[in-house]
């Protein structure tokens, strides 16, 4: 199978959404099917827009011989129009008019991680930005989505089924090894230990849990594992609120971090909380399961489909900050219930489909497409 999957910038980059596709291109050529890579470079939501005029960017899509085209979502401002102009004859560079369906036969097939419309802003901002996103979301021939929530949401926005798979993201990649014992000796040291997994960006609501650590009494560190460099004016006004809480010393930025450090850092925590204003999946709540480490949540997303509110963790409105902080002074004071939710988020951890399960079900949907195409 040739496959072709266009994305953003470098699929390098950290973060869940291109660590989900990283994990299907090397299970795609791990089974012997070729992929290429189109990267669109990063720029402004405006630039974006512009692409769909691009006459290089349809002449390069023009002459791909894929056997399916797959696109991340992400990238839907460069497409919404541009995909219209791959169901339509074109003129093309060879002289003559051609049609990409005709010509290629390929599928179009979008992996959704969630919808920017779906993200916590003004509702006029967002109407707006769901006209784009839902031309592209029309545009497709099926989907790979992330959750059953994304599902849904994307279902309700083009008012159809379409055919799709639904393949979660996994906690896998870093393969954790630690003992029962091991957690419960962890929950028995006195200082509470929090993580926050995740960009610094305001979607994530960090402000939110740093107005709630400031109501714990009890001695705790917070531990910030992600990039400072995505919202600069965001991570200013961050450090701006710890001075203005008094917490500079319960609080330690560790940056972006590769798989070792990683490990390291989730090891040595008691719980991880990020109780974003949205999430499509939340492979960092699922990640920091697999250490043992109960997750606090937003109600708003699929979360809800990983944690078990009280169980493996909490689920909370995201700017609940009397409720958030609530369930950290629990967990502080009561480390038999720690250590309850410790040993319960690792067994929801086991529960849960691997990478290769969950990529192995996206690589049967591709050959289906194909059949069908």
């Amino acid at each position: 199978m040739r496959v072709g999957l266009l994305i953003y910038g470098s699929l390098d980059t950290l973060s869940g959404g291109y660590l989900y596709d990283r994990k299907l291109v090397q299970h795609l050529r791990d089974a012997g099917d070729e992929v290429e890579i189109i990267s669109i470079p990063w720029r402004n939501y405006a630039a974006h827009l512009a692409d769909n005029f691009s006459a290089s960017l349809l002449r390069h899509l023009l002459a791909l011989r894929v056997d399916v085209l797959v696109q991340d979502e992400l990238n839907h401002p460069s497409l919404f129009w541009l995909n219209q102009k791959l169901r339509v004859r074109v003129p093309s560079p060879f002289g003559r008019g051609r049609r990409v369906r005709a010509d290629a036969s390929y599928p179009i097939v979008s992996i959704v991680h969630h919808l920017r419309s779906s993200e916590l802003r003004p509702a006029w901002q967002n109407a707006l930005y769901h006209i784009p996103e839902k031309a592209y979301l029309r545009s497709m021939d099926g989907f790979v989505f992330n959750s059953q929530t994304t599902r849904g949401v994307v279902e309700n926005a083009i008012g159809e089924t379409r055919p799709h798979v639904v393949a979660y993201p996994a906690g896998n990649r870093l393969n954790p090894q630690i003992s029962d014992e091991e957690i419960v000796a962890r929950a028995q040291e006195e200082t509470f230990k929090i993580a926050f997994l995740g960009s610094v960006i305001s979607r994530k609501n960090l402000h939110t849990l740093l107005d709630a650590l400031a109501l714990v009494e009890e001695d705790w560190q917070l531990t910030i594992i992600g990039n400072l460099d995505v919202e600069p004016a965001y991570v200013a006004k961050i450090r701006q609120q710890i001075a203005r809480l008094g917490l500079d010393e319960k609080i330690n930025f560790a940056g972006a971090l590769n798989d070792e450090p990683l490990k390291a850092k989730l090891r040595e925590n008691h719980v991880l909380a990020m109780p974003s204003s949205y999430e499509g999946f939340g492979i960092a709540y699922l990640e920091g399961m697999g250490y043992g480490l109960p997750a606090i949540a937003s109600t708003d997303g699929a979360a809800h489909e990983i944690i078990t509110s009280e169980v493996d963790g909490y689920l909370i409105h995201p700017s609940d900050v009397k409720n958030l902080a609530s369930y950290l002074r629990t967990l502080a004071r009561d480390r038999k219930k720690l250590i309850q939710m410790n040993l319960a988020a690792r067994k929801r951890y086991h529960a849960h489909p691997t990478w290769d399960e969950s990529m192995a079900n996206i690589r049967k949907f591709l050959l289906k497409m194909i059949d069908v195409g």
